[in-house]
């Protein structure tokens, strides 16, 4: 079969998704900017295998086969799974410890690391309940959700070093970055991560020391960041908006999302670890 009427085939059932009445061949001939022929010919096959249905008013929608593929992909992915790759490249790529940071009740937790390339690393602990006032994971998880939001902001919010922010007033600011606030020494980022239903699942998490929090490396960060945020959420099948959905292509984000909050890297559990490789620092 001829490469393009495979993606013919995606590109019309992403168009469908979005029409829950369905479409008429024309409608989605003129959506898709395609030949009439080419696009019924390739809706005659989707039809044939149960992929979309057509009713009595010849419109075009969603067919139970898949349906049935959608709901089946979805109970198998698991975040931590699909993210793993993408967090050891970037790690790989700033130098610094990533981590990825889940929700759990009132608190965050981080649910995995990656070590950077740096000599000196931290034992922020897997699993730990962290504060949502002090950490970005859990400023990222209220902003995205108003109970959550009012919830945390009426927990006691204790002050785990002279920088943490107790004022809710002041916590929501353009991107995730903590400046010192729950460890000393330590400068931290969050980066949402969002499922296909666009609801945010994680989060992208960097731990950089507050010496080497330069500019120019904070610009590197904060790129590569934001990218393998969005590869993980292409791999949970978030499309972002602005992004080409026809072509499969990603659209980079010019602007930082105002969901990006002020906020801390680790909980007053956080300590140093020695490792054979690693020197430690005290925090």
């Amino acid at each position: 079969m001829n490469p393009d009427r495979y993606l013919r085939t995606f590109y019309i059932l992403n168009l469908l998704v979005s029409h829950k009445e369905g479409l008429r061949l024309t409608e989605i001939k003129d959506a898709l900017k395609l030949p009439v022929s080419s696009v019924h010919n390739v809706l005659q096959t989707m039809v044939s295998a149960e992929v979309v249905v057509v009713n009595e008013d010849l419109r075009y929608s969603i067919g139970p086969r898949t349906v049935s593929l959608a709901l089946r992909t979805v109970q198998s992915l698991d975040v931590r799974t699909l993210a793993r790759r993408p967090l050891q490249d970037l790690a790989r790529d700033i130098g610094d410890d990533v981590y990825l940071g889940v929700r759990s009740g009132r608190r965050v937790v981080y649910a995995d690391r990656i070590l950077g390339t740096q000599r000196i690393s931290l034992d922020i602990r897997l699993g730990e309940p962290l504060y949502m006032h002090s950490t970005a994971t859990g400023k990222l998880f209220a902003a995205n959700d108003e109970k959550m939001e009012a919830l945390a902001m009426t927990l006691a919010m204790p002050k785990l070093t002279a920088n943490t922010i107790t004022d809710p007033a002041e916590l929501a600011q353009e991107y995730a970055k903590s400046l010192e606030e729950s460890a000393a020494g330590i400068v931290g980022y969050a980066f949402p991560i969002r499922d296909a239903e666009g609801e945010m699942t994680a989060a992208v998490h960097v731990s950089v020391l507050a010496s080497q929090a330069t500019r120019a490396h904070e610009r590197k960060l904060l790129s590569d960041a934001q990218a393998c945020a969005e590869h993980i959420e292409r791999l949970l099948g978030h499309i972002r908006e602005g992004s080409n959905s026809t072509s499969g292509k990603s659209g980079n984000s010019s602007s930082k999302r105002n969901t990006m909050l002020k906020a801390a890297p680790a909980a007053k559990t956080s300590k140093a670890v020695k490792s054979p490789s690693r020197p430690v620092t005290k925090v």
